[in-house]
């Protein structure tokens, strides 16, 4: 396996670098090498963020950010209108988005994999201060659509993370996500 490396794009207070952390720690449980990279800046709640993963079978000595990613995860459906979060993405490359349905404008010559992860957060009551947390749904996703890691790494993550009901919920929710997101594209 060379490098896979991806760009989480959220709104502060989405969870956006909770799941890069749990994605790397789930390729680590299986055997890789993983990293999670936070972009701290002057970030607020509902602020554009970004994260990094870079997974590898080999040692990653790299922790900057990540220029070309393979991947790029949209967790809110409107940050495409104001971001360009396809820039820099390899040709061919996926891009995860959190959508009812298939948005196919500005995104000719990528994978494409769709859920409702706001539909799914909102349905298991994964809420904070009224917001849908969709963070978990859309790790589920990008499980499904990248096949980087096991989904069960995942959940083992988050269930050890947390413990309980707290972890019972939102491991529904990433496979809920993983259930139900839609791939297209070549």
């Amino acid at each position: 396996m060379t490098v896979y490396e991806i760009r989480w794009h959220g709104r502060g207070g989405q969870g956006v670098v909770t799941a890069a952390q749990i994605f790397a720690e789930a390729a680590v449980k299986e055997g890789k090498y993983a990293v999670a990279i936070p972009h701290f800046g002057a970030e607020r709640r509902g602020a554009p963020v970004v994260a990094y993963n870079r997974v590898s079978s080999t040692v990653i000595r790299s922790r900057a950010s990540v220029k070309s990613p393979d991947a790029v995860v949209v967790l809110d459906p409107y940050l495409p209108s104001i971001v360009k979060v396809t820039e820099g993405l390899k040709e061919k490359g996926l891009i995860v988005l959190n959508a009812r349905k298939v948005e196919k404008q500005g995104f000719k010559g990528f994978r494409i994999a769709v859920v409702d992860a706001t539909g799914i957060a909102l349905s298991l009551g994964l809420q904070l201060a009224g917001l849908a947390l969709v963070n978990m749904p859309m790790l589920g996703a990008l499980v499904k659509a990248s096949g980087i890691v096991d989904i069960q790494s995942v959940v083992d993550v988050v269930k050890k993370r947390w413990p309980g009901t707290l972890g019972d919920l939102n491991a529904k929710g990433i496979l809920t996500a993983y259930e139900k997101t839609e791939v297209f594209g070549p």
